[in-house]
């Protein structure tokens, strides 16, 4: 008898604490269980209760009737997936988890790749999260990044920030996301999570909208192109906390790529208004652990007045010495976050080296 999909996401969590499940034609249905990609059966072999299904590689018959099983799960129309080719979209089963699909087609199949989202939030100290990062949540305009490859833990970071102002503050949170990762409820502030497709056109649409909704804080998913990053600047120059990711890595990165999206003769002018609502960018990485889990490494950037200098007279490459040379929890390299989690005893010295952003200065201080 063929194995549902539930049976699959529900072993993901339970069983294998997965963050992914892979359904692709021509492999048995896989999962990433620390950053490694292995089949149920690569799995198996590390219990001692198996579990009674060997199905062997996906067929694409197979592939479709998981894909549409997912469908199903959501309440979700195939027809614009079978039309287009891709779909982003989340949905949730009761007591197990929340999970969010891209659906795609590859050479003529179905496929899917579903990350498990946990029902609740995670404690952010049990993550590795720095209490400076989470007092982003203290301020109260501007614009506040946080950046890092995908899959790097940048919706898990956002959503510890919004769950501090929830918790502490009467304000009203607005979340544009594609889609909705973690369910927020009220606290002391009001949440609306708006999801892009569902509730609302695009990001852009949705923005503009959210700045007639009396808000105070808008969690911006993806700053993706010159639109949506103009209108978010503005929306902070006009008094709201904008909370968004870009997939950089480092403050001086992310800064110039916020400016060099738009034209070159706009480029002086968002220099300027970007260094006037710019708060803090925090970048992370996760980075393998000695104990075989994953770890975030993060920068932190805050501006400071002589950052806010920088950006306004194109002297961004010196952010990532001023950012290197300072020794507070409010600016922190990521090299002295790796520098940290070695001396902890948390990564090897091999792991600190291989994703340090200088590795001959990080080489010296480790004695490599």
């Amino acid at each position: 008898m063929a194995v549902d999909i539930v049976s699959y996401l529900t072993d993901a969590v339970r069983k294998y604490k997965a963050s992914d499940v892979f359904i692709i034609t021509g492999r048995e249905v896989s999962f990433r269980v620390n950053d490694l990609v292995m089949t149920r059966t690569e799995l198996e072999e590390g219990f001692t209760e198996k579990s009674e299904i060997d199905e062997g590689p996906v067929m694409p018959a197979r592939a479709e009737e998981l894909v549409e099983q997912i469908f199903k799960l959501a309440n979700r129309d195939i027809n614009k997936f079978k039309e287009k080719g891709d779909d982003d979209f989340s949905f949730a089963i009761k007591d197990v988890s929340r999970f969010r699909v891209n659906a795609f087609k590859q050479r003529g199949t179905y496929a899917a790749v579903v990350r498990v989202i946990t029902f609740t939030l995670p404690d952010y100290k049990s993550l590795g999260i720095p209490e400076s990062v989470i007092n982003l949540a203290n301020q109260s305009k501007g614009l506040v990044l946080v950046t890092g490859p995908a899959g790097s833990g940048k919706s898990t970071t956002l959503s510890c920030i919004v769950d501090r102002i929830n918790k502490n503050y009467n304000k009203h949170i607005i979340t544009l996301e594609d889609p909705v990762e973690y369910l927020h409820r009220h606290g002391k502030s009001i949440v609306s999570q708006r999801e892009i497709h569902l509730d609302t056109e695009n990001y852009v649409t949705a923005l503009r909208a959210s700045l007639r909704q009396s808000p105070d804080v808008i969690l911006l998913g993806e700053m993706r192109d010159a639109e949506t990053i103009s209108v978010a600047m503005t929306a902070a120059e006009t008094g709201h906390l904008i909370l968004s990711t870009l997939h950089t890595i480092g403050a001086a990165n992310t800064i110039d790529r916020i400016i060099d999206v738009f034209p070159s003769e706009q480029q002086h002018q968002i220099a300027l208004q970007l260094s006037m609502v710019i708060r803090a960018v925090v970048s992370q990485q996760l980075v393998p652990a000695i104990d075989g889990s994953l770890v975030p490494a993060f920068e932190v950037m805050t501006a400071t007045p002589a950052i806010r200098n920088m950006i306004r007279e194109n002297k961004v490459p010196q952010i990532e010495g001023v950012i290197y040379s300072s020794d507070t929890d409010e600016m922190v390299s990521m090299d002295s976050s790796l520098f940290k989690l070695t001396k902890q005893g948390i990564i090897s010295k091999e792991t600190a080296m291989e994703y340090a952003v200088n590795p001959e200065m990080l080489g010296r201080r480790l004695g490599v």
